[in-house]
């Protein structure tokens, strides 16, 4: 039986959507750092979180889930299986999170896991519109 590497976590985007090019390259559209509010709540048909593992060897279960400001529920989530063959193997992972529903203003968090060890937090600002500064 192969030992099992946990994988490093080597990017993470969350963006508007993933588009498979007819090359079998990805292109990542709308990247996302904060979400500027012009009322709430505020809607989105779908978010796409965009991952990449690499340096692992091993079956793996990522979960990746949006919690929201105060209590940090989640307000979406989701979870992939993926294999790792090698350890110069690597795995893209796209998590598509649809009907998300912003409902207050605040710091979200966007967390990563896998096999349920916390890999990456990073905070989703949601901010008013009028509140963004000036160019």
């Amino acid at each position: 039986m192969q030992e099992t590497i946990l994988p490093d976590l080597q990017a993470c985007v969350l963006c508007e959507d993933v588009r498979q090019e007819a090359s079998g390259q990805q292109t990542l559209v709308g990247i996302i750092g904060m979400i500027p509010a012009p009322a709430i709540p505020l809607g989105f048909f779908k978010l796409c979180l965009w991952t990449r593992w690499c340096g692992g060897i091993g079956e793996f279960t990522q979960h990746s889930a949006i919690l929201n400001p105060e209590d940090e529920e989640p307000i979406a989530s989701s979870e992939v299986y993926f294999q790792l063959p090698a350890l110069d193997a690597h795995a893209t992972n796209v998590h598509v999170f649809g009907g998300i529903q912003f409902t207050r203003q605040g710091i979200y968090t966007v967390e990563i896991k896998i096999d349920g060890e916390l890999r990456l937090r990073f905070p989703l600002p949601v901010v008013p519109l009028q509140a963004l500064p000036e160019s």
